[in-house]
This record gives structure tokens, C-alpha cells and sequence, in this order.
């Protein structure tokens, strides 16, 4: 945040969008840039990072599994489908501010982690979809907590251009995809939405 001095001795506070933007650019790109290289490093280990750190549901040992399975993937192709979302829907995050942004990642990694550990089924979870599936139920209805006008505009643009990634949170057929680690990513991210909302200003009582 910089400061200015507007000519009449009085210091206002200029908060930079450009600063938050590169910002986010930055560590959103580096985010992926790391999730390349685990990847990377995964595939020349033949994909055994997965059978170590991925998620598996309701084994003792899984809970801490919560904190790396959405840095693995199980190829290129699965990172790629993620990565692009990722740092889209972050990004935008990112422009509201440090604090804002690292609050809805955490909860839809944990909410993602633990919807997974709890109700997912057979086998290893890996992937950051639920991190995507986080921040995009995010920025979808923290305009409506917020009574921003911007900010239900963009969500509505967003839900016009993506919306139908939501269908991901439905059980489904394609037993590959865990519908439980969307859900629980989204949940993560409204419950975030919730956390971060404006709080009433007290009303100052006079005896």
C-alpha cells in the first residue's frame, strides 16, 4: 500500500490494483510453475509420489495426505486442465487482497481434503480440481455477502463462462473424477465467502 499526499497536508492511503494484479500473476504462475516440477519429478518416479502422498479416504495415516494431494497429478494432461482455471479463477481471488486470497485457499483445500477423506471412495485422490472448484464458488457469491455490485457482475460473468463446471460436484459415472473433492472445495470456498463478509458497524449507544 502506498501512500500520497493529496497538496492540503492530508495523507490518504493509495492501494495499487496494478500491485495486486502482478501479485497474483506472480503467485499463481509460480504456483504452477511448482505443481510443473512436482509433476515432473513425479512422472520420472513413475507417478509413485501418488501411492505415498495422495489422499486415501478414511485411513489414519490420510489426514495428512490432506495437505499434499492437490499438488500431485496423475499426468500433464490432468495438471493442464487444471492449471488454466487455477490461475484465472486465483488471480481474481488475489485482487482483493493477500488476506482474502490465502483465507479462500485454505478453506477449499481443507474443505477439498476432508469431504475426500470422509466420503470419497476407493482408491488414491489426487489433483488440484478442488482448489479450482474452491475459489471459483468463491468469487460466485462473495459479491452477494459483500453487497458489491462489481463483484456480483463479475460472478455473474463467471457462472456464464464456467458455470457448467459445477456439474462436477454431482456424483457421477466416470469414476475417475472425485465429485467429493469438488464438492468439498466449493463448500470450503462459500464457507470463506461467509467468513470474510463485511461486519455491521456497532451502533454507538448514548446514555
Amino acid at each position: 500500500m502506498a501512500l500520497y499526499d493529496n497538496g492540503d497536508g492530508r495523507v490518504a492511503a493509495k492501494d495499487s490494483l496494478a500491485i495486486r494484479a502482478r501479485g497474483g500473476l506472480l503467485f499463481m504462475g509460480g504456483f504452477v510453475v511448482l505443481l510443473a516440477v512436482i509433476e515432473l519429478v513425479n512422472t520420472l518416479m513413475s507417478h509413485s509420489l501418488n501411492a505415498i502422498f495422495g489422499l486415501r479416504p478414511r485411513s489414519s495415516d490420510g489426514v495428512f495426505d490432506i495437505l499434499t494431494f492437490p499438488l500431485l497429478h496423475a499426468n500433464f494432461g490432468h495438471l493442464l486442465s487444471n492449471a488454466l482455471p487455477l490461475v484465472i479463477f486465483g488471480f481474481l481471488v488475489f485482487l482483493s487482497g493477500l488476506r482474502v486470497f490465502l483465507t479462500a485457499l485454505a478453506f477449499s483445500w481443507l474443505g477439498s481434503g476432508l469431504a475426500v477423506w470422509l466420503i470419497g471412495g476407493g482408491g488414491v485422490t489426487v489433483g488440484a480440481s478442488g482448489l479450482v472448484f474452491g475459489l471459483f464458488a468463491f468469487l460466485l457469491v462473495r459479491g452477494f455477502f459483500n453487497r458489491s455490485w462489481w463483484q456480483i457482475l463479475l460472478s455473474v460473468v463467471l457462472f456464464l463462462a464456467y458455470g457448467s463446471i459445477l456439474f462436477g460436484v454431482l456424483p457421477t459415472v466416470m469414476g475417475f473424477v472425485s465429485w467429493q473433492a469438488h464438492l468439498g472445495g466449493a463448500v470450503g470456498g462459500v464457507v470463506a465467502a461467509v467468513l470474510l463478509r463485511p461486519r455491521p458497524r456497532a451502533v454507538a449507544q448514548l446514555n
